[in-house]
Order: structure tokens, then C-alpha cells, then sequence
């Protein structure tokens, strides 16, 4: 009588590949040609084990095979393992084969990208910068909030941070430590880093004696769920199915410690299946100790360790890769030539460095986010000046766009917290964190925030207790799914960027648009921390009317505070009602504003607002401002010359005099200058002469300049200001930079409100606005 069961033999199943491959089929098409409805006895099959009889003639006849060409008997079997030794010859042989055979599928599994937007496949090598890993994870120090202050990670220098996190290459990493935990924000280029590592590895380029073996934990822990049974080993062996590799082969290589493992996405398996996923891990990695492991996830799963592994971290870009990383972006993905990708990375990098885009510079550390600004400055050549749009766009990747990519649903993390929850979460932690003046807060504290926030929501069981359990467990969601929390040291976080803190904080502010709100919030608006949050509530705000109102009202009251402030402003609204119409008031009142100044002061002729205000500036200024800006500057030569520099500036101070250009239809100002300019010494007096004669006589000279300024032009006042009223001018003219910035970021204001707030700048007296 037949056995109920068949099983291939050894050389039957490598009949059974061949056929397999000639098909081109997959496991799942042929357990559907042969009405399966799992792949389970396929994997069977290929891998020696018995099926049902008739499920073992029907495979066979699927692939055209004689069925007694590829049985065996039951009792047969292979040699075990354990039995079958290998000299070191033959182990060196055995891995150069499995390397040869597998060379291709690796280079096909790992040697593509598909990038953010981009619709073709990129290959790996034209694109991947080599990534350095921090031997000191940050999150495992314990420091008080004091010693983060010092470090203000938005700011501080690349150097400073690379000393601060000791980094080394990614590959020496890996040499120097036989297993390692490769941690990692989101995007920071984790998967790509080991991707690169068994393609260097397949190539020879790297560990040239080993293995590479990748795999997709996510894919793992999928394709395994109807297979509980399967074990690592058997999913890599029915992975190169057709690479003509036996399972004791793979083992053999595997016992030896020959092989280089990259688990990729330990983060990636959630819900009820990571525990048996996680055991089959250890497993695997508890058999074949001897191997090299690296496993991937973005952030420390505390209740996953796996001994004798070493924790490293993904260090940020610094300049210098973000270049690189650029330059190759230009060439492999916008197809330019070498020559034009070099002019468009060094274009790049200037304006990535201006002052203005800080925080962009901040967000291209992180290269996933270097992707996304590749793809808007590659357009226009330029970062876009609306910054609302641009951050909101680089949010909505980290919330939602990249797992979408990455294949997560958000509900298997966080299944009773909507997206719209988490926003308000963070709006309500960076807004409660910003008004105390905090970059960084206590998890005991983001736990208080977040139990508050569920105890508000009618659906959510009130049980304090288990809301704060709940609220510890949203705050590693957080940090582990999207990356905008970041654990700074033990038990202290932080938003990953100072602008998204920011960002969030306005978006909490513009939820309660009530009047206290608005009014306290406009109560910061001389501390230059809050500048950023100003430009996100007026772009996000559905009617800026009320709060430009009352910014307008509170740079009245600036004013209005110091009489001298005051005084001075009057007199500038005098000195530009002088001035012909050609231009707009308020950019004259701008100029005016800035050349009055002491030569000392920062601002002193600073004409940027002016130029914003009056584009006209830029082509050249009237007769009447060109004399004015002149004589200041002859005023400022003066004021700021010495007994000692009198001899190297006097032919600065001569030339600083002629102004017979100017004054050709005012010979009395013109006469009186060459009167002044006469009075000096001759260079040729040498150089103690000349300091002699300054010495003695520069004063009174100089004040007899700024005399014949002020009868000629009223320019030149002497006001006396007191380090208080300088730092009150400093913040009067930030509060109405910021007015012209927010009037440039929003269309939801009226017209009549918009042309009011333009035409009074930098003017004196409280302004009765229309409630």
C-alpha cells in the first residue's frame, strides 16, 4: 500500500528549482495553480519536508516533472547537520559560492531606491553618502536640564556636536563591534545604511569572507503569519529558492559564524505578531552566535534587548555630507552634468547658510529631509520664502507620508489616537513647554500634559492611573512612529527641531483665538525667540485682522513708553514729509530711522527695511536722501576717528567731504563743507602733527560738522540716548520688521486694514484702530 506522504529528494529538489525558475513563477502563483490556498506544503516541497501525496503529484505535474524522478522515501532523509562536518577548506569554498550564486539577487534586492517623489528607481551607489554612528547614545545619560541647556542642539555647531557624540564611520562600526543595535530617527537613512553594507559585502568590498544576508523584518513578519512554524534560516533558504541553495548549505555557512546578518525594521513588526517574530529573532540569533548581526530600528524598544549587542545612533549630517549628498542629487537624479551639478550644489549650500534658513539647514541633517529640500530647491533654484507652507509640507512627511511609503498603518501604533490627536498633543506640549521659555521638558511633565489632554476627551476611560500609563506609552509612540519627540538624556525630551516646537506652538495658539489668548501672546512680541511663531499664527490664523491689530497697537505702546523714542520718532516723521513724494512715506520714515542712529549702533544705515518697503531704494536714491546719507557718513567718519588713526583717515574724511556732485543747487551747504574741509590739516604735516592737531581741535571740528548739518539739513541731532533707549530703538525696529513680515506671509486681512498698517510704520502716537 502508498504512504499517504512524498518528499523530494535531494537531487529531485534541485530538479524542482530548475523547473521553478524556467516558470518564472512565484511560491503564491503556484500554490494557487495547484488550489492551494497558502503556500505552506510549497515551502514544504522545496524544502525536502513530507505533503499529502496528491498535493505532491499535482506540484510535480504543475511543473511538468516526472514524480518518480523526484521522490524519495521517507526514511531516507539527509545527513543532519550536526553530523555533517566541513574543513576549513571546504567552508571557504562553501561561502564563495553562496556568495557567487547569490551576488545578483542581493545587488536586485538591495541595489535600487525609490526615493521621496522621484517615479524612477535610483541606483543605490549614485546616491548614498557614507553615514557616521554616534558610540554614545544621548538618550542613555543621565544630565539635568542645566547641562542640555548648554547644548542647544538646534544650534550648536557641527564640530561641537561631533566631539560631544564621539562618531565614528558606519562600517568601522561595524568592524569593531560583532553585533550591534543600529538606531536611528525617522529617515536617517537606516535601511539605506544596510542596504549599502550587503551590497559593499556582495561586491567584496566589504567583509569579502562573509555572507551578506538582508532582511526586511516588515516583510518577515507578513509573510510568516500564516507559517508559524517557519524559522529565519527556512525564510532567507525560500528567499533565494532560486540561487540553487540547499538548507544545510545556509546553515553550515550560518554555524560558522560566515555570515554578515542586516535585519532591517525591528520597529516596523507591530501588534500581536512582534512577540513571535521577536523569539524567532532571537533564536536565530542565539544558534548562530558566532555571526556578525545588525539590527535596525528607529528608536530603543525597552522591552526588547538582545544580549551581547552594542547600541549605536545615526549621526546627523554635518556640512560636509549634506554637500556631497547634494552634489550626487543633482547628478543621478536630475541628470545634470557634472559641471552644472557642481554650480547648483554650491548654490545650494550659499543659500542654505544665510541666516534666513537656519532652521532649513537644521532639517537637511537629517537626509530624508535633504531629499525634500533637494526637490524644492531643484525647481526654482532657491528655498521657497513662505515658510508656513514649506514646514508644514516637511511635517506632513514625518506624520504621515513616510509610513504610508514604509507600509504602516498609524492605527497599528496608536489605534485609539487619531492623527488629528496627535497634533493637538503636540501643539499643547511645545506651546505649554515655549511660554515658560523651554526647549526641553521632564517626561513627568509631558505625562501630566498628555493625561490632561485624555481626560478632556469624552471617549476616553477616566481612570487616572491607567491614563498615565497610557500617556507614557503615546510619548514613546511618538517618538518611535514620527521622530518629533526626541529622548535628549533619561527622562528628558525635547521637539526634535526648535521650528517644529515653534510651528506647533503657533498652531496651539491660533486653536484659542480669544482675546487673552491673543493678548498674552502679543505680549511676546519683543522676545526674538517668539519671531517664528508670529509668521506661523498670521499664516495660519482664518482672520489675521485682531491679532495685526493688536502687534500694531503694542508697537504704539513701545513708543509711547520712552519719551526720547518718542521725540525721535517725531522727528522722523518731520524729516520725511521734507522729502518728495516719489516714494512711499514709510520707507523714507525707514531710512530716516536708521541713518539717525549713533554710528555704533547695529542698525546705523541698515536700509534693509527700507529697500523691503521702497524697491525704488535699490535704483538709486533721490538728490535729497543721497545728501543726508552722505553727510551722516562724513558725521560718522568724524565721530569715530582718533588722536592715532587721524593720519591713515584724513584722506577718508576729505573725500567723505566732497559732496559737489550733490550739492550743485545748494552752493551755500556746499561752500560751508569746503569752508569745514579747508580747516583740516595738510596730510603732508606727518603723522605726530596730525594727531597733535586732532588731538586738540577734532572735537570742536566735529561739532561744528554736526552744527552745519543740522541748521542745513536738521540732520545730525545729537539725542543722547542711554544704553536703555538704544535697546528700546533695537526693539522698535524688530517690531516692525515683524509687522511688514506677517503682512507678507498672510491675504487674510482686509484691504482697508492692510493699507492702514503700511502707511503707519514708524510713526509716532498711539493709532485709534477700529475694533
Amino acid at each position: 500500500m502508498s504512504k499517504r506522504s512524498l518528499q523530494a529528494s535531494a537531487e529531485g529538489i534541485r530538479k524542482a528549482k530548475q523547473a521553478f525558475k524556467r516558470k518564472g513563477w512565484t511560491q503564491e502563483y503556484l500554490a494557487a495553480e495547484v488550489g492551494l490556498e497558502t503556500r505552506q506544503s510549497i515551502w514544504k516541497f522545496f524544502t525536502g519536508k513530507p505533503i499529502d501525496r496528491h498535493v505532491f503529484n499535482d506540484i510535480c505535474s504543475a511543473l511538468e516533472l516526472d514524480i518518480s524522478e523526484i521522490s524519495q522515501q521517507l526514511d531516507e532523509g539527509n545527513l543532519s547537520l550536526e553530523r555533517h562536518e566541513y574543513n576549513p577548506l571546504d567552508i571557504e569554498s562553501l561561502v564563495q559560492k553562496l556568495r557567487s550564486v547569490c551576488e545578483d539577487r542581493i545587488q536586485t534586492q538591495c541595489g535600487i531606491l525609490h526615493l521621496l517623489d522621484i517615479a524612477r528607481p535610483i541606483y543605490l551607489n549614485d546616491i548614498y553618502i557614507d553615514i557616521d554612528v554616534c558610540e554614545e547614545i544621548p538618550r542613555k545619560q543621565w544630565l539635568e536640564i542645566d547641562n542640555l541647556q548648554k547644548l542647544s542642539f538646534d544650534n550648536i555647531s557641527a564640530s561641537s556636536r561631533q566631539e560631544y557624540q564621539k562618531e565614528i564611520g558606519g562600517l568601522a562600526a561595524i568592524t569593531k563591534y560583532p553585533k550591534i543595535i543600529l538606531l536611528g530617527k525617522v529617515g536617517a537613512g537606516k535601511t539605506t545604511f544596510l542596504q549599502s553594507v550587503a551590497l559593499s559585502c556582495a561586491q567584496g568590498n566589504f567583509q569579502p569572507n562573509h555572507l551578506a544576508i538582508f532582511i526586511n523584518l516588515k516583510s518577515f513578519a507578513e509573510d510568516v503569519k500564516d507559517f508559524h512554524q517557519l524559522s529565519l534560516v527556512q525564510y532567507v533558504h525560500n528567499f533565494w529558492m532560486n540561487c540553487e541553495i540547499s538548507e544545510t548549505e545556509l546553515s553550515t555557512v550560518l554555524l560558522h559564524g560566515r555570515a554578515l546578518v542586516l535585519l532591517d525594521g525591528l520597529d516596523e513588526i507591530i501588534g500581536d505578531n512582534y512577540n513571535r517574530i521577536f523569539n524567532k529573532i532571537r533564536t536565530f540569533i542565539n544558534k548562530f552566535y558566532k555571526n556578525k548581526v545588525i539590527i535596525s530600528c528607529r528608536s530603543i524598544l525597552h522591552d526588547s534587548s538582545f544580549h551581547g549587542f552594542t547600541e549605536v545612533e545615526i549621526a546627523d549630517f554635518n556640512k560636509l555630507k549634506i554637500t556631497e549628498f547634494v552634489n550626487k542629487w543633482f547628478l543621478s537624479v536630475v541628470q545634470n552634468s557634472p559641471v552644472t551639478s557642481q554650480i547648483l550644489t554650491n548654490k545650494f549650500m550659499h543659500k542654505l547658510e544665510l541666516i534666513e534658513n537656519i532652521h532649513i539647514l537644521e532639517l537637511c541633517r537629517t537626509p530624508l529631509l535633504l531629499i525634500f529640500c533637494c526637490l524644492l530647491f531643484q525647481s526654482a533654484t532657491d528655498f521657497p520664502s513662505g515658510n508656513f507652507e514649506f514646514y508644514k509640507q516637511a511635517l506632513n512627511i514625518l506624520l504621515v507620508r513616510w509610513d504610508e511609503i514604509k507600509g504602516i498603518s498609524d492605527r497599528q501604533f496608536t489605534p485609539n489616537l487619531s492623527l488629528l490627536d496627535k497634533v493637538k498633543l503636540l501643539s499643547r506640549i511645545a506651546a505649554s513647554s515655549f511660554y515658560e521659555g523651554d526647549y526641553f521638558i521632564t517626561e513627568t511633565k509631558l505625562q501630566q500634559i498628555i493625561t490632561d489632554y485624555l481626560l478632556e476627551q469624552s471617549n476616553i476611560k477616566t481612570d487616572t492611573d491607567a491614563l498615565e500609563m497610557e500617556s507614557q506609552k503615546i510619548i514613546k509612540i511618538i517618538e518611535l512612529q514620527h521622530g518629533l519627540l526626541i529622548e535628549r538624556a533619561r527622562g528628558i525630551y525635547s521637539f526634535s527641531h526648535l521650528i517644529f516646537q515653534q510651528y506647533f506652538t503657533a498652531k496651539e495658539i491660533v486653536t484659542h483665538t480669544d482675546s487673552q489668548t491673543l493678548q498674552n501672546f502679543v505680549a511676546r512680541l519683543c522676545d526674538h525667540r517668539w519671531y517664528q511663531v508670529f509668521l506661523f499664527s498670521i499664516s495660519m490664523i482664518k482672520s489675521a485682522d485682531n491679532l495685526l491689530k493688536l502687534i500694531k497697537q503694542k508697537i504704539d505702546h513701545l513708543a509711547v513708553n520712552n519719551i526720547k523714542l518718542y521725540r525721535f520718532l517725531q522727528w522722523v516723521e518731520r524729516k520725511s514729509y521734507q522729502i518728495s513724494s516719489i516714494y512711499e512715506r514709510a520707507s523714507v520714515r525707514a531710512f530716516y530711522y536708521t541713518i539717525a542712529l549713533p554710528p555704533e549702533h547695529p542698525l546705523a544705515c541698515n536700509q534693509d527695511l527700507a529697500i523691503t518697503l521702497e524697491h525704488q531704494f535699490t535704483g538709486g536714491l533721490s538728490i535729497e536722501l543721497a545728501i543726508d546719507l552722505a553727510l551722516i557718513h562724513a558725521l560718522a567718519v568724524s565721530l569715530t576717528m582718533t588722536a592715532d588713526i587721524f593720519f591713515a583717515r584724513l584722506s577718508a574724511l576729505n573725500l567723505a567731504l566732497d559732496l559737489k556732485h550733490l550739492l550743485i543747487d545748494d552752493r551755500c551747504l556746499h561752500t560751508s563743507l569746503q569752508y569745514l574741509k579747508h580747516q583740516l590739516p595738510s596730510a603732508t604735516q606727518g603723522r605726530e602733527s596730525l594727531k597733535n592737531w586732532w588731538f586738540a581741535n577734532g572735537q570742536a571740528w566735529t561739532e561744528e560738522l554736526r552744527n552745519l548739518m543740522i541748521n542745513y539739513r536738521q540732520l545730525g541731532l545729537n539725542w543722547q540716548f542711554n544704553q536703555q533707549d538704544l535697546q528700546d530703538l533695537q526693539q522698535y525696529w524688530n517690531a516692525n520688521k515683524l509687522l511688514i513680515d506677517c503682512l507678507k506671509c498672510t491675504r487674510n486681512i482686509s484691504p482697508s486694514l492692510r493699507s492702514h498698517l503700511e502707511t503707519t510704520l514708524f510713526l509716532a502716537g498711539e493709532i485709534e484702530l477700529d475694533g
